[in-house]
């Protein structure tokens, strides 16, 4: 019972010192919020710009190999006898020519740049195209050679001002001459980050059947064949094995360029990696700056209530509850920060994904670490001034001014 009655008092008195210098003890604490804060925001974009890079780049069709030829030795393209010979391999899932060109668009009017994607009805299995409304190329588009295409939401809304755009009209810029298209399609935008970090700047994606690109721009070939691989297949393994098979059919070796388009995600995940450990690390230094200014905060409080203490003292307090007093009251400055630094941390990452429409992502150990090594760091500071608060003796104390 007295030792519930002594932690009581250590909890009021610990709550009442730190309301009695009020500007004091909040900028403390915001010190400590500052370093919980950082360090959760650091890593929750780390973690975010993981995520997202990664469905962007699949979007991009970045989740397998590219195959193309290096003109400089064979001068022609890949064509449909090399698709075909690719799409038989047994490691190979499936795969799609792709054309690309740099043009420009007018729709309602207005001109600006796009890249056109000439593509076949198989690229859904191979590039990440969420259709949103309407439909994607299909076989009948290939044979028949058709106008059409798929276009990109973001054209949609910055033209229209909506998503659904099927129905339209768009003029493209192909061979030095404008053609009418109408919009079967509008699927998600591919590269929604670099779409909301560098807007105009980022040209917005368009696909049409590949055999219409070929039959307007006099092409029989592709620029590349993207591969999708099967889901136990390694991909340096897979593009050495493909590369042989395209050299022997050809009979010219060194003419096929092979690239693992993989293997980019993984060198971005490793720079995220990187940039978000360091700074993390410096948001946790922060943390132990802020401990310092804990350290300090307490060792001026002993100074100013060294007459306080004596007074204790000489009325019976121990050594070990003027000790757990001045831990109390460590413990709930970093206790309030870090609490605070958690609530303010997760809600900006909230607001922030919200705002840019990314997926929320909120790592909970992190979070309860970032907590946890607060306080710990609050307590570890703290004890220092404690010690010296009780090993003050009352005579001592009670001759202070």
């Amino acid at each position: 019972m007295r030792r519930r009655s002594i932690m009581y008092n250590c909890i009021k008195n610990g709550l009442k010192n730190i309301f009695r210098k009020k500007l004091r003890s909040l900028l403390t604490i915001s010190g400590v919020m500052i370093g919980v804060i950082s360090v959760i925001i650091i890593s929750s974009i780390g973690d975010i710009g993981k995520h997202t890079i990664n469905q962007e780049l699949d979007s991009l069709g970045m989740n397998g190999l590219s195959i193309g030829t290096d003109k400089s030795v064979t001068g022609k393209d890949l064509a449909v006898k090399e698709l075909e010979l690719l799409k038989a391999q047994s490691l190979v899932y499936d795969a799609t020519p792709l054309i690309m060109q740099y043009s420009g668009v007018t729709v309602k009017g207005e001109t600006g740049k796009c890249l056109i994607w000439g593509i076949s009805n198989s690229a859904k299995k191979i590039i990440s195209l969420n259709v949103k409304y309407g439909r994607l190329i299909n076989e009948s588009d290939l044979n028949s050679r058709s106008n059409v295409c798929v276009v990109d939401e973001s054209m949609a809304q910055q033209s229209y001002q909506r998503g659904n755009i099927v129905g339209k009209t768009i003029l493209l810029l192909l061979d030095g001459g404008y053609e009418e298209f109408q919009v079967v399609g509008v699927v998600e935008t591919g590269g929604n980050v670099l779409q909301s970090l560098l807007g105009e700047y980022v040209p917005t994606f368009l696909y049409l059947p590949y055999t219409t690109m070929q039959n307007m721009t006099g092409r029989t070939g592709f620029d590349q064949i993207a591969v999708k691989l099967k889901s136990d297949v390694d991909p340096q393994t897979a593009a050495e094995q493909l590369t042989a098979v395209l050299e022997n059919n050809n009979k010219i070796p060194n003419s096929i360029k092979v690239e693992n388009l993989s293997s980019h995600k993984d060198q971005l995940n490793s720079i995220l990696d990187t940039v978000s450990f360091i700074l993390s690390v410096i948001g946790g230094i922060s943390m132990i700056v802020a401990g310092l200014s804990i350290m300090t905060v307490m060792l001026v409080s002993v100074n100013e209530r060294t007459r306080e203490i004596g007074i204790k003292k000489s009325i019976g307090a121990s050594k070990g509850t003027i000790l757990l007093e001045f831990l109390v009251e460590s413990f709930f400055i970093t206790a309030i920060g870090s609490l605070g630094g958690a609530a303010i941390g997760v809600g900006t990452v909230v607001a922030g994904s919200l705002a840019l429409g990314i997926e929320v992502m909120i790592n909970l150990p992190l979070i309860l670490f970032c907590i946890g090594f607060a306080m710990a760091v609050g307590i570890i500071f703290g004890i220092y001034p404690a010690f010296k608060a009780a090993n003050l003796k009352p005579v001592d104390a009670l001759r202070a001014d």
